[in-house]
């Protein structure tokens, strides 16, 4: 039997063991989601809607222990993980659940006499989820919630960082009601997911997570006909014009750099500003970051931890160190923060500036609490910028030029634009990008769109 072993970022300690599903609990598992299939797309929205409902409301009630796991699984600071459950997953779910019965219906088609058509959405069968472990609760919300109100069984593998959030659905469903079945997680290898794409009791996969594991997913759905949503992270950009509001640029660069250790799909990778307001910017942004408190993400004072892992600090380590090989200059770094360990996952904010895209912290994917400043002298050599990365996820453009922000989103080849604000998931807009990011798409009212196949009726009448 094999077991796998969460280790925290925190103390390196081991916090849970977990069995990994042999190939006859995995076949337990795809036989009861068939199963399930007939009952759940049989049940009415209103009644998926509430049951929905009765599962957030029992993450809330919970969420003083979820917030206590995410710190102890992925070393977030517990001063924050409350909201991912209070705040982001409450407002994607309960979103999503406000219009499902509109989202849902039958779509009508111009009337002829004698004839009743229609297009109705139908179910897929069952979703298998395969969840990251940067935002457990916020990525799995995403995909989860709309899976479901459209009647479709789902099936969680949730990333072995992060094996606990998954049982914490499967308790939230249990405790809302959720007929069995409809509702299960799997701790599965990599092998073991790839044998279940090629099953044909799973009919779509969504997945989050690197561009190989994307790809990894997509290979093994090669010639099933189902649909891979995949969002693979990114490198978002952000550009500071010269009209911009820098109190609040900086303050919500900084954030957007940041926050949880860096570790988003949609944090701000790398910045631009335009040469009018350079120095200020930078002077600001410094001073700003040096304000962070890094240490245990249990003590309430802590403001950033650790990262996931050494693996993933050391990564951050090296991008570093071939920027200063290459000329970068370092104004904030690991000597600022006492509580930095080089051989750990401990890792204070860096900001580098004289970067350019040579540098791999410029190009590649950091997921860390590292970013690069860059001057520029206008709109278009920003934009150029922008876009010389192979992903397109978000990009935030500072500045109190409406029209400029528009006329410069449109030239952006990213999913999202956003001005004056970054890093923030609002579900009435739709989530998605291009490039290596993915095709994945979620939230709005184009969310339901994966889950669903449309299906004519076409009756004509004696």
């Amino acid at each position: 039997m094999t077991t796998h072993s969460i280790i925290s970022p925190v103390d390196g300690s081991v916090i849970a063991e977990r069995q990994i599903a042999s190939d006859s609990v995995t076949e337990s598992v795809l036989a009861r989601t068939h199963e399930a299939q007939v009952v759940w797309r049989n049940t009415s929205i209103a009644e998926r809607v509430r049951l929905c409902e009765a599962m957030v409301q029992h993450l809330e009630k919970n969420v003083a222990d979820i917030a206590t796991e995410i710190s102890w699984q992925m070393g977030r600071p517990v001063r924050y993980t409350p909201n991912e459950i209070l705040r982001g997953a409450q407002e994607r779910a309960r979103y999503m659940m406000s219009i499902a019965e509109s989202e849902l219906g039958d779509l009508a088609v111009p009337e002829v006499p004698g004839f009743t058509k229609f297009v109705r959405r139908t179910p897929v069968g069952t979703v298998l989820i395969v969840a990251p472990w940067n935002y457990p609760y916020l990525t799995a919300i995403n995909s989860l919630v709309p899976a479901l109100l459209a009647g479709n069984t789902v099936v969680m593998k949730h990333a072995s960082q992060t094996l606990l959030c998954a049982e914490r659905f499967s308790q939230a469903c249990e405790a809302a009601g959720f007929p069995p079945g409809v509702f299960q997680h799997i701790h599965a290898s990599h092998a073991t997911v790839e044998k279940m794409i090629r099953d044909q009791r799973i009919n779509f996969v969504v997945f989050t997570g690197s561009v190989n594991g994307g790809a990894a997913m997509e290979r093994a759905a090669a010639g099933r006909f189902i649909g891979v949503g995949t969002e693979l992270g990114g490198k978002d950009p952000s550009y500071v014009r010269h009209d911009a509001d820098l109190a609040l640029a900086i303050a919500e660069n900084v954030d957007g750099a940041f926050f949880n250790s860096g570790q988003s799909c949609c944090a701000i990778e790398r910045i631009y500003v335009h040469t009018d307001v350079y120095d200020d910017f930078v002077d600001g942004f410094v001073d700003l970051t040096k304000q962070y408190v890094l240490g245990n993400p249990m003590d309430p004072d802590t403001t950033i931890g650790p990262m996931v892992n050494t693996a993933a600090a050391a990564f951050v380590r090296r991008q570093i160190e071939d920027a200063f090989a290459s000329g970068a200059q370092q104004l904030v770094g690991e000597s600022h923060f006492p509580n930095s360990n080089t051989d750990s996952a401990y890792i204070g904010p860096t900001v580098l500036v004289d970067v350019n895209h040579s540098m791999s912290v410029m190009r590649e994917e950091s997921f860390g609490p590292v970013i690069g400043i860059m001057r520029v002298n206008s709109d278009d050599e920003a934009i150029h910028l922008m876009n010389d990365s192979p992903y397109g996820l978000t990009a935030s453009i500072w500045t109190q030029d409406q029209e400029a922000a528009q006329i410069m989103g449109n030239q952006i080849e990213t999913g999202t634009v956003f001005m004056n604000r970054c890093d923030y998931v609002d579900p009435t807009l739709v989530w998605s990008g291009v490039k290596d990011t993915g095709s994945g798409i979620a939230l709005s009212r184009l969310g339901f769109g994966p889950y669903t196949r449309p299906k004519s009726f076409h009756l004509k009448h004696n």
